[in-house]
């Protein structure tokens, strides 16, 4: 299933939805303003939330929490620089693990773990939106493998912003 994250790009805070191909939406992703730590909250349509994502604060690699019922679910961590690829290490409660690994230069990333390909992520550029697909392949973990897209996107993003400022 294809499920598009849009960014709202003259929106007076940091906003996304998360919708279906058929343009159903499902979430939206609010940013947290006036906080010390990055957070961001996934809202069903109905205002109920569903998850939060958390970047932690002084670590030496991006270092992002997901949370869901106040429990920690997962994180994300950024390894260490590559020329040519980006690397992603998640660890799920449990002990699962998951890879994501692709091209920065393309923005093309692919989610798996032991069994194969869980998801792909395909960023694009529609008309005045910033928008990327992402193509789960792994039905049970559609919303956390959304999630994790959410992450990476947040990363790269911060990740040029600090570039640029340091110009």
């Amino acid at each position: 299933m294809r499920y598009l994250v849009r960014d709202r790009m003259l929106a007076f805070h940091e906003e996304a939805w998360v919708e279906t191909e058929h343009r159903e939406k499902l979430f939206k992703v609010n940013r947290k303003l006036l906080r010390l730590r990055t957070t961001f909250d996934f809202v069903d349509t109905q205002g109920n939330q569903v998850a939060s994502i958390v970047r932690k604060a002084l670590t030496f690699h991006h270092t992002i929490l997901i949370k869901q019922n106040g429990e920690t679910v997962g994180r994300i961590s950024k390894r260490t620089f590559r020329i040519f690829a980006d690397r992603f290490k998640v660890t799920l409660s449990g002990g699962r693990r998951l890879r994501i690994a692709g091209n920065i230069w393309d923005r093309e990333f692919d989610m798996a773990d032991d069994s194969g390909t869980l998801a792909h992520i395909s960023r694009r550029w529609f008309t005045v939106r910033d928008a990327y697909a992402v193509d789960v392949m792994s039905e049970p973990d559609w919303l956390l493998l959304i999630i994790l897209a959410v992450c990476v996107d947040h990363i790269i993003e911060d990740r040029e912003g600090e570039q640029l400022t340091n110009l």
